[in-house]
């Protein structure tokens, strides 16, 4: 499962997620993507299943690319403990995911094959996300 190797501060506070996501909403690696519609946290668990959902699928042909990594660490209290005594333990990772956010990419498959991958990958997550394509466009070549 992903999580980092190292962080600076071992507990975090919850924070907000407001705006849309303007880095990393365009599929810039392979051809097809899953992209978020809403906000959410996904844990690295969500995004694991997600993923061998598509590498099933796939059988060996194409690539796939995870564009999030889960760097935020939830803490949980243990069950039936009282309140105080300080924040819990770090129990999972999630990664922050905004509106726009391309999550996950693949190449090498046809686009009725792409899309079906990304409908079974899409069921794994906890936010509601479209099928996105690569962009004619690109801007800086």
């Amino acid at each position: 499962m992903l999580f980092p190797k190292r962080v600076k501060y071992r507990k975090q506070q919850r924070g907000r997620m407001k705006g849309k996501a303007y880095r990393g909403s365009t599929v810039e690696f392979g051809d097809y993507g899953i992209q978020a519609i809403e906000p959410g946290w996904v844990t690295a668990r969500q995004i694991e299943a997600s993923r061998r959902a598509l590498v099933r699928f796939m059988r060996r042909r194409g690539k796939v690319w995870i564009r999030i990594f889960p760097d935020k660490p939830v803490t949980k209290r243990a069950a039936e403990s009282r309140m105080g005594k300080g924040k819990g333990a770090v129990d999972h990772w999630v990664a922050v995911v905004k509106p726009g956010r391309i999550m996950f990419e693949i190449s090498g498959l046809s686009e009725e094959n792409a899309r079906e991958a990304m409908r079974l990958a899409t069921h794994k997550l906890p936010i509601k996300t479209k099928f996105a394509k690569r962009s004619e466009r690109r801007e800086g070549i």
